[in-house]
């Protein structure tokens, strides 16, 4: 990556001032959270075997789909409460008899709400089409102001662990009870959350923790000094069909992943990057 440079050449080559329009960065976070005992939403037929075992572990947990609204808190001006909805897969094995296994596939349901500064505008922006004319349809205005925009950054939930939730010890709310069919259509069948079953109103719950940035951003004009046009200096490199150890002894050699992590991060470093070979 060291050799793409970049050089300038022409009437534009000197640096000039450009304004650009950008999303600019109001407000933001970032969190861990853990999400304990959500229950799983199961498919009739994952239900009924998951009701005849009580040896179950997940394998895996994937985000599938996510549901952001950005609503402005009242007599607060400027401040905006983000509520993101995340769907995850669960995907469990299930012990049945005779020492076998069998998987079972299940959605659970994650909410998160947080409050960030979204500034004010009292502005509507439009923005037209290069397919527009001026005999097109005008388009209705959905927003009467202009909203900031909430980006949610995550990486795929961690999962803790998973359990049977009997109905005595049973204090959540199912937010996930009316799941939408393009996530319930990822499993093979119909999602059944009906409490009434054989199951006497036990369910399915799993632990997750998931790593979160959130931020509220607005589309903003910027004035930057840059170059007007650059071309790369680098050629571009054909495929061929030459010599596998000589294409093997052009790779760099990976010192870093020969350099274990054997110091301990102190209280409050928590993870950060670690001393290692070459690195000062």
């Amino acid at each position: 990556m060291g050799d793409n440079r970049f050089s300038c050449t022409g009437a534009g080559a000197q640096n000039e001032r450009f304004g650009i329009e950008a999303s600019r960065i109001l407000d933001a976070c970032r969190d861990r959270d853990c999400f304990e005992d959500v229950r799983v939403f199961l498919t009739a037929g994952g239900a009924e075997l998951v009701a005849r075992t009580g040896n179950i572990r997940v394998k895996s947990a994937k985000i599938v789909a996510s549901n952001i609204s950005v609503d402005p808190i009242q007599f607060n001006c400027g401040f905006y409460t983000v509520l993101a909805r995340f769907y995850v897969l669960c995907r469990f094995e299930v012990c049945v008899p005779i020492g076998q296994s069998q998987e079972v596939e299940g959605i659970a349901v994650l909410e998160k709400r947080v409050v960030l500064f979204g500034g004010e505008s009292n502005v509507s922006v439009f923005r037209s089409k290069a397919c527009d004319s001026f005999c097109a349809s005008p388009e209705p205005v959905s927003c009467a102001q202009n909203g900031p925009e909430a980006v949610i950054e995550v990486v795929e939930p961690v999962v803790l662990g998973a359990r049977f939730v009997e109905p005595a010890e049973c204090h959540c709310c199912c937010c996930g009870c009316d799941i939408p069919s393009a996530v319930s259509d990822r499993l093979c069948g119909t999602v059944c959350d009906d409490d009434s079953d054989e199951n006497n109103g036990r369910y399915l719950a799993v632990s997750l923790g998931l790593f979160s940035v959130i931020r509220l951003v607005r589309d903003g004009q910027l004035l930057v000094e840059a170059s007007e046009f650059c071309l790369p200096d680098k050629e571009c490199t054909a495929v061929t069909d030459e010599n596998p150890c000589c294409t093997f002894r052009n790779m760099p050699f990976p010192t870093a992943a020969f350099c274990p992590n054997n110091v301990a991060p102190t209280a409050g470093e928590g993870r950060g990057r670690s001393r290692c070979c070459g690195n000062s």
